[in-house]
């Protein structure tokens, strides 16, 4: 079997791949609800156990070092896909097909806010869709966790990273702090005995909590301009790590209180829009530049937002391979890949408790795990049943 750097940085030639990534990325763009964590499990099953472009383990190494780089993970990972599948014109194509669906959505989103002042109503779509989505998330867990769980130590380690996520632990440091640990006990096991490893499990971890946004002091509005909002979704996206809810956060310093761009109503509007909608949530931006802007503001908030991430896979893809290949960058590897699952968990349960609201949602995630599972149906054809699922409900009552 061929090393995982020939893998990772051999691309077939020809244009049958970019077909085919241009092909699965639009359409994963179109229909993957429920956010990053449900993106990735989408892309688990197309490109690990159906089309089989690249194997589990380095599904997995691609997973870890999204986490390791600002911007949004599912896009990312994408950008590594298409980059693994058919090199640079593969990085662009598939990077550029999985948002386009999602900022052409947002975009007409936005034009319906900016004229009518209001948002359509998209609950009892999201009612049926949301079920199915956890099921699809399960999946992936259990696929990916058999790989990246390797032995007590990295079990122990992932189980960790979920109870300090729930306890409030940043992200970025819980996946830091478990590349290290892992790394550190794996190689030091010879010189110090398997039972130093249990003592270490946690202690760097507990090092810190998640840092609460810094104040802002509100200021005069200060005039829009297409190069100060593309400059700004530009930092955004060189510089945020997490989720949407972080991005809230980051987005109302800015926006609301020192620019005086957006109100707070807008901006929720704007988050809100991210979330329920298929594809990357840092979508927001396309809506914020709309509001802001117009048509110019949203394309070039859009590609504010996104450009870094394709610099930084650009940049990071052809150094995963020697992470694997040294003993001790390979532990550092094995620790962040099972931390990232260990905060996979972790928003897998909090979407499950948003989703999973009466028996009839209950009931739509019940069937969708057994036709996941058991009959390993593809998940678009699941999210479409779930949409119509929640459509039938709605109707009904």
């Amino acid at each position: 079997m061929p090393d995982a750097a020939e893998h990772l940085s051999a691309a077939p030639p020809g244009a049958r791949p970019l077909r085919e990534l241009a092909w699965f990325f639009l359409k994963l763009g179109t229909i993957a609800f429920g956010g990053p964590a449900a993106h990735i499990a989408m892309m688990e099953a197309e490109v690990v156990r159906k089309r089989r472009w690249v194997t589990r383990e380095q599904f997995l190494d691609l997973l870890g070092a999204v986490n390791l780089i600002p911007g949004p993970n599912s896009t990312e990972m994408a950008i590594h896909l298409g980059l693994v599948r058919a090199g640079w014109r593969g990085l662009i194509v598939a990077g550029t097909c999985f948002i386009l669906p999602a900022m052409a959505i947002v975009l007409a989103l936005a034009a319906v806010y900016v004229r009518y002042g209001t948002l359509p109503e998209v609950g009892w779509l999201l009612y049926g869709v949301k079920p199915v989505i956890i099921a699809i998330v399960l999946q992936a867990l259990w696929r990916l966790g058999k790989t990246a769980v390797k032995g007590p130590l990295t079990a122990t380690a992932g189980l960790a990273v979920v109870v300090l996520s729930f306890l409030g632990v940043n992200e970025v440091l819980l996946l830091f702090a478990g590349g290290v640990v892992i790394m550190a006990v794996q190689n030091a096991r010879e010189a110090w005995g398997r039972g130093a490893g249990a003592v270490l499990i946690t202690a760097p971890i507990l090092l810190g909590g998640s840092p609460a946004p810094a104040a802002v002091a509100a200021g005069a509005a200060v005039p829009v301009s297409l190069w100060s909002l593309t400059t700004f979704f530009l930092k955004v996206g060189s510089i945020l790590f997490g989720s949407g809810y972080v991005l809230l956060a980051f987005l109302r310093a800015d926006l609301v209180q020192r620019f005086g761009w957006l109100t707070d109503q807008q901006l929720l509007d704007a988050i809100a829009v991210g979330q329920v909608t298929p594809g990357p949530v840092f979508t927001t931006a396309t809506f914020v530049g709309y509001v802001v802007a117009g048509v110019p503001g949203a394309l070039l908030a859009t590609f504010g937002i996104f450009f870094p991430s394709f610099v930084f896979v650009a940049a990071s893809n052809p150094i995963i391979p020697r992470l694997r290949q040294s003993p001790w960058t390979a532990g550092f590897l094995d620790g962040v890949n099972v931390a990232s699952l260990g905060l996979m968990a972790a928003v897998t349960w909090h979407l499950g408790r948003a989703a999973l609201v009466d028996a009839v949602t209950v009931g739509i995630a019940l069937i969708a795990a057994v036709l996941v599972l058991r009959l390993r149906l593809n998940s678009a054809w699941l999210v479409l049943g779930g949409a119509l699922a929640g459509i039938v409900s709605h109707l009904l009552r």
